[in-house]
């Protein structure tokens, strides 16, 4: 019996859909095998690092000592 253009569309849609899943999985793997294993710790530690330094610039304060200071020494005429 043959079948309708709809279901042969319906295949060749399936099947481009799964070719397309099995190159994607094969670039994952490829990207795997080409990633150093020895640099993910070191990659870690710089995360770190990245992170405390922002966390630091997030909690300094925005004036510096000296302005401070200054707004001490002059008298404010509100």
């Amino acid at each position: 019996m043959p079948r309708g253009r709809s279901t042969f569309n319906k295949r060749q849609k399936e099947q481009s859909r799964q070719q397309k899943q099995r190159e994607k999985a094969e670039r994952r793997t490829q990207r795997k095998q080409d990633k150093p294993e020895s640099g993910a710790p070191d990659d870690l530690s710089e995360l770190h690092e990245a992170a405390a330094a922002q966390a630091a610039l997030f909690h300094m304060d925005h004036g510096t000592s000296t302005d401070r200071e200054q707004d001490e020494k002059e008298p404010s005429n509100h």
